[in-house]
């Protein structure tokens, strides 16, 4: 009977996963295994969680890459955002303790700042109560496809 019911838990559980993933419009193609899960979606705020697998292992001691690090923090920028055509311009990011394989990071990002077609998210990863990550993400939301655009047009006129 308890299984029953920690069967049932689980499936609510991946069944609400599935319904925040779904109201994710932009980056809905990224490989979660290297860039994490969208576990909470809200309008300007997301929290995107990275399972460290043993793919990402840097070394012999099971430090992981720190370009998994940075994709699941900006995965969790863009899905904050979550406008179908948001890119990133820049970003500036502090790597403040080492991820090992097996870790579970949890990255929050909050939108911060509005400017037009402009947005600035902040991230911040942590590994239990350990912050490991923290950046702020400059992002651009454009009319159409960054690669539908014709950028030197803009860049002649």
């Amino acid at each position: 009977m308890a299984t029953a019911k920690v069967q049932e838990d689980d499936k609510n559980l991946l069944q609400m996963v599935n319904n925040q993933q779904d109201s994710l419009i932009t980056h809905n193609k990224v490989n979660t295994a290297f860039s994490g899960e969208v576990v909470k979606l809200d309008h300007g705020s997301a929290t995107v969680e990275l399972e460290t697998i043993e793919v990402m292992r840097a070394d012999e001691l099971g430090l992981v890459h720190g370009g998994f690090i940075f994709s699941a923090a900006d995965f969790a920028a863009m899905a904050a955002v979550n406008e179908p055509n948001v890119v990133l311009a820049s970003s500036s990011c502090l790597f403040l303790s080492p991820v090992r394989v097996g870790d579970k990071v949890t990255f929050e990002a909050i939108e911060h700042q509005k400017e037009g077609r402009k947005r600035t998210v902040s991230v911040k990863g942590y590994v239990h109560e350990i912050k490991v990550f923290e950046g702020d993400f400059k992002t651009v939301i454009t009319e159409r496809h960054i690669l539908r655009l014709d950028l030197l047009k803009n860049i002649e006129e």
